[in-house]
Formats: structure tokens, sequence, C-alpha cells
């Protein structure tokens, strides 16, 4: 209803690959993906595609017809994040974030377009976008219950209960 008589009327479907890069983003291959949970599925309710129809030939929209919708896309905040949400991703990306591809100058001495460089998180990594300080962070230890093993009374000794 929202897009109008843009809405698509037959049933749709999306194909994608999935970019593996577990053989360097992870440890050096350490933790691979395990693919016996393929195949990999997303759903979505109340879709409302955004963009400029295309020439269903061509397959490129033509960029003066399109100047207005991207004008209109442009001006649309599709990343608000409450600042409590903000600070909660902050924080987890202090604890977990081991490797930014961002801010491996080695490999990228110009960043991807996506990224967004935060001088304060800059200064945690190396050349290489690895943590400093020994490129990991503190594994929590699993603590080792000692239980004691009590004596269960046996039917004999009674009188010791």
């Amino acid at each position: 209803e929202e897009m109008g008589a843009d809405y698509p009327s037959k049933p749709m479907s999306l194909y994608t690959t999935i970019w593996d890069a577990s053989s360097w983003a992870t440890s050096g291959g350490k933790y691979k993906v395990n693919y016996k949970y393929a195949p990999f599925v997303a759903e979505f309710k109340d879709l409302a595609l955004e963009g400029c129809p295309a020439d269903p030939i061509q397959q490129i929209p033509p960029a003066e017809a399109c100047a207005e919708h991207y004008t209109h896309l442009a001006t649309q905040d599709y990343s608000v994040i409450s600042p409590q949400r903000r600070a909660a991703m902050s924080r987890f990306r202090q604890r977990y974030m081991y490797y930014s591809y961002c801010y491996d100058s080695l490999r990228y001495p110009v960043p991807p377009p996506e990224c967004v460089t935060v001088p304060a998180e800059k200064a945690r990594f190396k050349d290489t976008g690895r943590l400093k300080f020994g490129g990991s962070h503190k594994r929590q230890s699993k603590r080792k219950s000692h239980k004691r093993n009590r004596a269960v009374p046996n039917s004999d000794n009674a009188a010791d209960i």
C-alpha cells in the first residue's frame, strides 16, 4: 500500500552469495564458517522498497530520470539509533572487536567507503587492524566448581545420622 502502483504484484525472490572471509578474518582461519546451517534465510515483513525504477531491459536507471529519487533517499535517515543503543554498541565493540578492516591501513591504505573512523577506537588498533596489547581480549576462564564429595550415609550406620 505504501508503495502504491510500484509494489511488486508477483512473488519475488533474492539470490545472494556469502562472502567467506573466515580464512583470514577469524584469527588467520581459526574459526571457519559452518555451512551445515545453510540455507541461510531472511524474511521481511511490511517491506517498503525505496529507490528508482529501472528499465527492465537495460537494468540500469538513467541518472537524470532518478535525480529526484536519489535526493529523497539521501535525505532519509535510515540509521537512526538512540544514544542508549549507540553506547551499548560502543561497549560491545570495545569488549569483543579484536580486528577491523577499517583500521587495517596495511591492507587498505584508504579505508573502504563504508568505514567510519572513530579516533579513540582507531588508537586501540595496530596498522594491521589487530588490537594492540597482545591482539586478543581477556578470555573469561571457566570456573571449576569444586564440589565436596559428601559421604552418603548408608542404612547400616543409621546411628551416625
